[in-house]
Parts: structure tokens; C-alpha cells; sequence
């Protein structure tokens, strides 16, 4: 019988739980109690008509914390289903980010020809800085948010990762 893997590895991880006050704040204190870390989390409303939510969560540790995770997941109350889509198969990730950049002259150029690189939109602009919209994998924000650092940036918001399974597997 193989041990189970100790190696870290980042999961994400889909729960859909009913919309009401206090279901956030007992996931969140879920991973907080035991001392699990959570790397990205976001959360909205996906179904009105079955009041029902999805959160999405990145988090990371050896396999056995993740099922300890996942299994503890599913046993709050106001839980429905709890999907880990790193092991269940492909899926689509995506996150949001907003980057303030200022500067001039030859940074200020530098940083717009880099944002078309990217395919990032300006959403806002005075003669002394930008403000970006970016979108995609985390890896390729996280490029972009480095490229812009050395170019004047000074503010950054982020959403966090949104996941979702390809092909006909539903949450």
C-alpha cells in the first residue's frame, strides 16, 4: 500500500454552500481553526432560485491535509458539494487584477507597450498614470504585476482565482 504523498502541492478547491449570512466566516473559520493557509479566495452568488453560492479556494499542503480539507468541508451544514478540481480533472482559472502605474516620459511608454503585450486595457488614465485591467492565469498576472513594479507601480488590487471544470462535469 502506497504512503500517502507529503510533497506540498496548490489545490483549488470548489464549494457550493447556501447564500446566507455567517457561511463565509465558518468556511473561513474552518481553515483558521486548524491552521491551514488559504492562498485565494473568492466568492459570489450563482444560483437565485436554490439560493446557493460557490467560493472558490486556494490552498495548499500535503495530499493528506487536502482530503482532511475537503472532508471537513463537507460536513458544515450549510455545505452542498465540495469539488477538488486539481484532481478531478481539467479545469479553467482565472483571476482579475487592477495596477496602478505612475510615471513619465520613457517609463510611461514602456508601460503601455508591456500592457499590450499583455492584453491588459487601460481603464484609467491623468497625465501621470494608468490605472490597468489584466486578466488571466495567476502565473501571467503575477508576470505582469513584476514587469510593472520596476515601472512606477504603486497601487494593485486583485480578485482572486474564479474556477471552473471544462467539458460537461458540473459543481
Amino acid at each position: 500500500m502506497a504512503l500517502p504523498s507529503k510533497e506540498i502541492r496548490q489545490h483549488t478547491i470548489a464549494v457550493l454552500v447556501d447564500n446566507e449570512a455567517g457561511v463565509l466566516a465558518r468556511v473561513i473559520g474552518l481553515f483558521a481553526s486548524r491552521g491551514y493557509n488559504i492562498e485565494s479566495l473568492t466568492v459570489a452568488a450563482v444560483d437565485e432560485a436554490n439560493n446557493l453560492s460557490r467560493i472558490t479556494v486556494v490552498t495548499s499542503g500535503p495530499e493528506m491535509v487536502i482530503e482532511q480539507i475537503k472532508a471537513q468541508l463537507g460536513r458544515l451544514v450549510p455545505v452542498h458539494k465540495v469539488s477538488d478540481l486539481t484532481t478531478e480533472g481539467k479545469f479553467l482559472s482565472r483571476e482579475l487584477a487592477l495596477v496602478k502605474v505612475v510615471g513619465t516620459g520613457e517609463k510611461r511608454v514602456e508601460a503601455l507597450r508591456i500592457a499590450d503585450i499583455f492584453r491588459a486595457r487601460v481603464v484609467d488614465s491623468s497625465t501621470s498614470s494608468f490605472v490597468f485591467e489584466i486578466s488571466g492565469s495567476t502565473e501571467k498576472i503575477d508576470a505582469f504585476i513584476a514587469l510593472m513594479r520596476e515601472l512606477g507601480m504603486v497601487d494593485l488590487s486583485r480578485t482572486g482565482v474564479v474556477a471552473i471544470s471544462r467539458g460537461e462535469r458540473k459543481l
